[in-house]
């Protein structure tokens, strides 16, 4: 029977790409046992609060990293100085209240971004450590009132979201804050800005890893992958393929999700991804961050892993995928 979640068990950022949506899909891959819990792209942490909320972090370590200096700043200051980010956040909703759409980019603008900008002169590890809970508060305060709850920097590495619509976005939350801050807070969490390969160079018998990179765009307008200025390029993907199957070898079990593109599905169903026991099962999804609304819709992504759930244990759907035999794809290559 699956054990009942914990209320505030949930991500504190809307993220692109962030995995509420194929929980169940996800969840049908968790091993049983594991001692520790690996996920080198955290985003929204969608996955990580998930295993939180049914209890299956109790006792074991979790290392959590990401490249993103802000994202992880923002969760560092979220569980280090709770009350303070709560207190900026209460301000910072009363303003929007009466400023509205000109409140947000005096924030983005005049705030948020030159702040940032002294940070980034140093190193990416340096900035996450310099966040604030000032910025930590703009940071979640953008997120909840720009456009679809973007992260996105432009080349100069500045923020560049435009405001949302939205008639009363709930910025300040305190009983969820507390709760994000009181998941990263328990023992043996550790929240780390580092890159993918330094995070799975590092794994091995016994982790359990969760891999959820940047998407690789379905078509050439697509693309969405400016969670940092540099992007995520076709070249990475292959680093990321490389890494995993080498995190295989090594005896961690992994699960990876991706987009459908060609390019993905011909990695990960390749001759020496299968060789390391790695098996690539297509399901549906939504897509919801398109700026057309006519184009956000049902798409395919892929689940990638060398965990084999029971058949019991599979979501419907998951087990019409791997009985289609046109839908696994992964037999392709």
């Amino acid at each position: 029977m699956r054990p009942a979640l914990l209320p505030t068990a949930r991500p504190l950022l809307k993220w692109a790409g962030g995995k509420r949506q194929l929980l169940d899909t996800l969840s049908a891959h968790y091993p049983q046992t594991f001692d520790r819990y690996v996920e080198p792209f955290l985003g929204s942490g969608a996955v990580f609060f998930d295993l939180h909320a049914r209890g299956l972090l109790d006792g074991r370590r979790a290392w959590l990293a990401d490249v993103n200096p802000d994202l992880v700043g923002c969760y560092r200051t979220v569980r280090d100085a709770t009350d303070s980010v709560i207190a900026a956040l209460k301000r910072l909703q009363a303003s929007h209240r009466t400023g509205g759409e000109r409140f947000y980019y005096e924030i983005r603008d005049q705030r948020f971004n030159p702040a940032r900008a002294a940070l980034r002169q140093a190193s990416a590890y340096a900035a996450a450590e310099g966040y604030t809970p000032a910025l930590a508060a703009m940071l979640i305060f953008l997120n909840r009132t720009g456009f679809n709850g973007l992260f996105r920097q432009n080349r100069d590495g500045a923020f560049n979201v435009p405001a949302g619509r939205y008639a009363d976005p709930r910025i300040c939350d305190p009983d969820h804050v507390r709760g994000v801050a009181a998941a990263f807070a328990r023992a043996n969490v550790d929240i780390a800005c580092v890159p993918f390969d330094e995070v799975l160079s590092g794994t091995g018998p016994g982790d359990f890893v969760y891999c959820d990179p940047p998407y690789a765009p379905l078509s050439r307008t697509a693309s969405f992958a400016h969670y940092t200025a540099g992007g995520f390029s076709a070249f990475d993907q292959r680093r990321l393929q490389q890494a995993v199957i080498d995190t295989c070898r090594r005896g961690a079990r992994v699960v990876l999700s991706n987009s459908s593109a060609p390019e993905i599905v011909t990695l990960y169903s390749s001759a020496a991804a299968r060789k390391a026991g790695l098996e690539l099962t297509l399901v549906p999804a939504r897509r919801a961050i398109n700026s057309r609304a006519s184009a956000r819709g049902p798409v395919h992504e892929v689940v990638v892993t060398n965990v084999r759930p029971s058949v019991t244990g599979m979501p419907k759907k998951l087990r019409m995928a791997r009985a289609n035999p046109r839908a696994r794809g992964a037999r392709t290559a």
